[in-house]
């Protein structure tokens, strides 16, 4: 929406793939190499990744958002998230994948002996610097500690239970996919894939898979093809024991399918190479399949046939059917683009999806790239009058026009959250740029309220917008967000959906136990919420459905965020206290329903050693997971509830094969956690028990326990709270002020929300306070802030407005203006609406509310009219009036003037226009250049010269913003006589009707007359004379009459020459000017015969491309005051022509001087 664009891709985050999102693309930080490790162009082909926002994870998109909750980076609106394809992690070329993203992020590096020293536990200095549980002693002149505040460090190394997997003869590999079925499925599989960065293709491929938790692979090559190379893996969501791979397109159109969790394979060949899939939410067969030449087909087998549905189907905006919305679980959402570029919104059925079976919800064009199916909600963009329209539809009802406040002027919005039943949404309103104001809405979707301002966004390697915003899992209504406030970042949180929010509270103490000196609100604690692409870069934040309390985030201390001193801290009470647990970054999972804390170092160095903390981030004990230290490149932990085994991805140098370390932790713990093994914890924001309308008893287990989860077990207890004033958000049109009361905003008039009910209807009377949505407070002061269902008032109409809808007062002839009626109030669904739109055209309407998107007209004419609006009720009536000025644009001017004429007789000029409607003029007239213009609002003046020569006139006509102009050269002499000359018919046969043949034609006649005399006429009339045109044709000249004033041809049509000369002869002198008139050979091809390149230009009449070459006859050409006579009819409103031809056949003649 902005644009309702792209973003998100597939950001690997350890917490998240260990928390069970199952598929793993190990991919280069920082590289898009192609192949899996570019984000696909379709949301369907990754899975829900940490990058991926909550907001656009869709019901109808495989796999929804994975347990842990993903921070919201979100994509220009409207847009979709990612679906159900691989993560992926790929290594460095010549490094290890964390060396290159340890340069980039500027750690300090140790060297290689002081991290062997680390990696054995020497050192106590290289060691997190915590209270050592092992005899570290305080060093000496430093203040006074806290040891039962510091994080404790245990530094014995103990071990893990892990085991180690080469994948031989993948060496050159550096690319990887990889999914674990998990739920008690013991099979991993991994796709590994060498990627030619010069060719810019996957040159080999290897399929591995284990049947033993990753103890052991096998490589399956023989199985689907030694020369087979395949792309993509992809797992169905709702079976993962069905897979697809994908054929590289570049060798082979083809799918291999699996059934029996990829053990076994059968082959098919496509005939569309797929860019992207989508799989159903609820069918484990249907499948939508996008192509590179963006077509979608449809497959009910599981990609073993497919159907097409629709071409020009615009990438990542197709969608399946959303179950509690549509009916039929096979209707597809989609958009697509007409021939000539459009975009509409269609629906249709998955096998039935023929033109006379297709629906379009939202009538017309929407702008391209902006359909979004989202649960409940559909949202669509329409840019009108230079500005975006955001429509939704709630549970596929009609649409309507969300309403921000009035003065918010959105230039750009993205849909973060829809869900229970609300949606969320970041705004960048007209004075922003690199901030978004977070807008939440009623269960409609339509009416939105400020929930934060400014919160800091920045743009993704692909370009994506990313917004600081992210919401903490397992309790609904919390979320932390980064607000910009005077050029300082800062961090906030909410725990009642954006009613409130409050900075955090930085630790008491530091990782070593001293005090921290930090005062709300000049100093506070600061963290980073955003997502990297790679697991080893910087802002990493984790929580998790199962361990609603523990937040995980790396930040800082102080008065603003920043990218330096960048520590890790934990909170285990949902957010009111923190503690500092690394002073540098680590990657942090969570095992065992969030009992157990993993912390991997973000390190550029291989490592052998990760912490493990069973109390919540408290203290750490030491453990190594390989004998020999490992590049990590990614991290899998095991899906589904219980989390005890991980896979750990690396290599031990740039040049090894892919090393796969399988790390199981049931030996950790000593038995299954028992009732007694649990402690109650009741969730609270600084003190208050009430969030979101109830209180809420959480277990936890006791911090010395060391026993097994297993299930979540969730809550205790929930208890409602009474509501109070703090359970409610100020309603649409209101705003808080200081006072803590909602209250109308300026611009906003409550009445205004009953004027679209009748009377004999009810319509709620908003309160100027509404419950925030999901809370579940009862009695208490919800009886008095609810809004209350109120009868209809009935009113006279009042307040009538007619308006264009882009707010000018002007239209183009034979185009669409779209006016829009207001009327303050009344009731608007008895009401009679007539609007007279001044040109003889008048419609009615039976109420408003079929007028919400303006009504249409196409004037035919130009001129200004009056614009009236009548609306009536049976208590009463308005009208408003509305002057329209109708132009069109003016594309040329003809100056019309004689060429010749006498001393002290007064000449006609007229500016003959083209097209000769064109609304209201502004005529300059110019005699010669050194003199003052003239200025007229009439197209044609009078003037006398008063000495002989030559003279110019110019007229500039201006038109809007168009000015045009003509020059024409009037002969002036004291007395003269003119001749009008006839040709004989051959003449025409090689007539190709362009200027430059008549002025040559015109010269070849004046050497032909030697002297002016009765003589001459007396050989004109006996056909002697005469002028060779070519070898073997000769063209005889003669005399038609003579007369003393030749202004302009009198003569009626001449049928018989083909063209007519007008010689006009100065007895003082030899001077012969010539006016040719030809017939037309070649009709209507231009407007104006060369006009862009002759001097003397020439108008004629356009004529219809079918028609054939006619011969246009012969017309007279008229004199100024004919032309003047011939007017159309004039009114002060209505159609105004200044000049116009009776006959638009007429043509205009070229005078030329020879």
């Amino acid at each position: 929406m902005g644009k309702v664009g792209a973003g998100g891709g597939s950001q690997a985050r350890l917490s998240a793939l260990l928390a069970g999102a199952g598929l793993l693309i190990l991919c280069a930080p920082g590289v898009c190499g192609g192949g899996s490790c570019c984000p696909s162009p379709h949301p369907s082909s990754a899975p829900r990744s940490a990058s991926t926002p909550r907001g656009f994870s869709h019901q109808g998109r495989p796999g929804r958002a994975p347990a842990t909750p993903l921070p919201l980076v979100v994509r220009p609106l409207f847009s979709v998230a990612p679906g159900d394809r691989a993560l992926s992690l790929e290594r460095a070329r010549g490094t290890g994948a964390s060396m290159a993203v340890a340069a980039r992020s500027g750690r300090r590096r140790r060297s290689g002996a002081d991290q062997e020293k680390a990696e054995r536990g020497e050192g106590a200095s290289r060691s997190p610097r915590g209270v050592l549980r092992d005899g570290g002693q305080q060093e000496p002149g430093t203040r006074e500690r806290d040891p039962d505040k510091a994080t404790r460090f245990r530094m014995e190394e103990l071990r893990l239970t892990s085991t180690t997997f080469a994948l031989t003869g993948d060496s050159a590999h550096n690319q990887a996919m990889v999914h674990w079925s998990g739920h008690n499925s013991s099979v991993i599989l991994i796709l590994t894939k060498l990627y030619d960065y010069n060719l810019g293709s996957i040159t080999e491929s290897s399929l591995w898979r284990s049947t033993d938790y990753g103890t052991t692979y096998e490589k399956l090559n023989d199985k689907v093809g030694l020369k087979t190379i395949l792309s993509y893996l992809y797992v169905c969501p709702t079976n993962k024991r069905k897979i697809m791979l994908l054929t590289d397109p570049e060798i082979e159109s083809s799918l291999l399918i699996s059934s029996d969790e990829g053990a076994t394979y059968q082959k098919y060949r496509l005939n569309f190479y797929i860019q992207s899939l989508l799989f159903h939410p609820k069918q484990e067969d249907w499948i939508l399949a996008y192509s590179q030449d963006q077509k979608l087909y449809s497959s009910a087998e599981f990609g073993r046939r497919w159907q097409l549905i629709q071409e020009g189907v615009v990438p990542n905006r197709f969608y399946w059917s959303v179950m509690g919305s549509n009916k039929e679980p096979d209707l597809v959402h989609l958009e697509a683009r007409t021939v000539d570029g459009h975009s509409h919104y269609l629906t249709c059925r998955m096998q039935n999806c023929t033109e006379a079976n297709r629906n379009q919800p939202f009538p017309g064009y929407i702008d391209p790239d902006s359909l979004i199916v989202q649960d409940h909600y559909v949202f669509v963009q329409l840019t009108s009058g230079g500005r975006p329209h955001y429509y939704v539809s709630y549970r596929r009802n009609a649409f309507a026009q969300m309403k921000l406040p009035k003065y918010a002027l959105p230039k750009d919005m993205h849909v973060i959250s829809t869900d229970e039943n609300q949606v969320f949404a970041a705004v960048q309103e007209w004075n922003q740029n690199d901030t978004y104001n977070l807008y939440i809405s009623d269960t409609r979707g339509v009416y939105f309220t400020l929930a934060l301002e400014n919160v800091q966004s920045s743009r993704g390697p692909e370009g994506n917008i990313m917004i600081d915003l992210y919401e903490v899992a397992g309790i609904k209504g919390m979320f932390l967000a980064n607000k910009k406030i005077d050029n300082q970042v800062k961090t906030f949180i909410t725990y009642n959906k954006g009613r409130d929010w409050r900075l955090l509270q930085a630790p008491d103490t530091d990782l070593r136990g001293d005090p921290v000196h930090c005062l709300l609100p000049y100093c506070s604690l600061h963290l980073h919420l955003k997502v990297s692409e790679n697991p080893y870069t910087s802002g990493i934040i984790a929580s998790k459905d199962t361990a609603p309390s523990i937040i995980v985030a790396s930040g800082n201390i102080g008065s603003e965020l920043s990218d330096t001193d960048i520590s890790m801290f934990v909170s285990s009470d949902a957010g009111n206290t923190w503690r500092q647990i690394f002073e540098e970054e680590h990657s942090v999972l969570y095992l065992d329903q969030g009992g157990v804390l993993v912390a991997m170092k973000h390190t550029s160095l291989p490592i052998r050693h990760l912490w493990l903390s069973f109390d919540e981030g408290r203290s750490w004990s030491k453990y190594s997971f390989t004998s020999i230290p490992l590049f990590v490149d990614g991290v899998l932990g095991e899906p589904g509830e219980e989390t005890l085994i991980m896979t750990v991805f690396g290599h031990f140098s740039h040049r090894s094969e892919w090393q796969l370390v399988k790390v199981d932790y049931k030996s950790i713990f000593d038995r299954r956690c028992a009732e007694e093994d649990y402690r109650p914890w009741q969730l609270h924001s600084q003190g208050e028990a009430c969030i979101m309308g109830a209180k809420r008893i959480y277990k936890k287990r006791k911090s010395e326990r060391k026993c097994m989860q297993g299930k979540y077990a969730g809550a205790m207890e929930s208890e409602p709270c009474v509501c109070t004033e703090a359970d409610f958000d100020c309603d649409y049109g209101y705003e808080r002020h200081s006072n803590g009361q909602c209250l109308p905003a300026f611009w906003f008039n409550p009445s205004s929300l009953s004027k679209d009910c009748s009377l004999g209807q009810s319509y709620l009377n908003s309160t100027g306070y509404r419950k925030v949505v999901s809370n579940n407070c009862t009695d208490g002061v919800r009886e008095q802030y609810t809004a209350k269902p109120q009868k209809c008032p009935g009113k006279a109409p009042r307040g009538l407005r007619i308006v264009t809808a882009d707010g000018k007062l002007t239209a183009e002839q034979g185009h669409n203006v779209t006016l829009m009626v207001q009327l303050e109030e009344g009731d608007v669904q008895r009401t009679l609406i007539q609007v007279d739109f001044g040109d003889g055209i008048a419609v009615s309407y039976v109420n408003l509310s079929s007028m919400e998107d303006g009504i249409k007209h196409v004037y035919q004419n130009v001129g200004i009219f009056r614009v009236t609006v009548q609306v009536d009720n049976s208590l009463g009536s308005d009208s408003a009036v509305l002057y329209l000025h109708v132009t069109c644009p003016l594309e040329h001017v003809h100056l019309s003037l004689p060429f010749v004429t006498t001393k002290n007789k007064e000449v006609n000029a007229t500016a003959v226009l083209w097209p000769s409607q064109v609304g209201t003029l502004t005529y300059v007239w110019w005699y010669g250049n050194n003199t003052e213009p003239l200025i007229t609002l009439e197209g044609s003046i009078s003037f006398r010269f008063t000495s002989e020569g030559m003279n110019t006139i110019t007229v500039q006509v201006s038109a809007g913003n168009a000015i045009l102009q003509d020059t024409k050269t009037i002969a002036v002499y004291e007395e003269f006589r003119s001749l009008r000359l006839s040709f004989s018919p051959n003449l025409d046969d090689y007539n190709p009707d362009i200027p430059e043949w008549r002025r040559d034609i015109g010269r070849v006649i004046k050497k032909s007359l030697v002297e002016i005399s009765e003589l001459l006429i007396h050989t004109l009339n006996q056909n002697s004379v005469h002028f060779e045109l070519k070898p073997g044709v000769r063209v005889l000249v003669h005399a038609a009459h003579l007369t003393a004033a030749p202004l302009v041809d009198l003569t009626p049509t001449h049928s018989g020459s083909a063209m007519l000369m007008l010689l006009s002869v100065v007895f003082v002198g030899l001077a012969v000017f010539v006016i040719y008139k030809f017939k037309r050979k070649i009709p209507g091809i231009n407007v104006y015969a060369q006009m862009q390149n002759e001097k003397e230009q020439e108008m004629i009449s356009p004529v219809s491309h079918s028609e054939s070459r006619p011969n246009v006859p012969q017309t007279e050409l008229r004199r100024p005051g004919q032309l003047i006579d011939e007017k159309v009819e004039s009114q002060l409103i209505g159609s105004i022509s200044i000049v116009a031809e009776n006959q638009s056949t007429k043509e205009i003649p070229t005078y030329v001087n020879v």
